[in-house]
């Protein structure tokens, strides 16, 4: 399952679960995620009127698009089964709970598709000891 992954989402969330949802994209943005031109930073998952959108992803503008091209920062609605969608409202109701987009990958059939995160934010000491952490595990490794 190659894709565009966000990395710092990881480093700064504690990822609880994961949902994939299928995304709701126009044909200039579906050409450029496969050209790797995508941008995480500050994109989150939101519910409104029942429904999921993906807020604040960049989606940069496809070079041979033309007057067909997108908006970079469009909302796009994310799809889910009816009772994801409920369970999804209900945990993330709860204190301090986020939607991160995780990763955008295409499935076997060429759809595009969203690993999404339920995430709580991770205060600055427990990204340091993640980092120490790491870094043992790394030179563990090397031995």
């Amino acid at each position: 399952m190659a894709g565009l992954e966000n990395r710092r989402a990881r480093h700064d969330y504690e990822i609880l679960e994961t949902y994939e949802a299928g995304l709701v994209l126009r044909g200039t943005e579906v050409k450029s995620i496969r050209a790797s031109q995508v941008d995480f930073t500050g994109a989150f998952a939101r519910f409104e009127n029942g429904e999921l959108f993906l807020e604040n992803l960049y989606v940069a503008p496809y070079e041979k698009g033309g007057y067909t091209n997108h908006d970079p920062r469009r909302l796009r609605k994310l799809l889910l089964h009816k009772g994801e969608l409920a369970k999804l409202r209900a945990r993330v109701e709860q204190k301090g709970l986020t939607l991160v987009p995780l990763k955008i990958f295409f499935n076997e059939r060429g759809l595009a598709k969203l690993l999404l995160g339920l995430g709580r934010g991770k205060k600055a000491f427990q990204k340091k000891d993640d980092d120490k952490r790491r870094a043992v595990e790394r030179e563990l490794e090397s031995w």
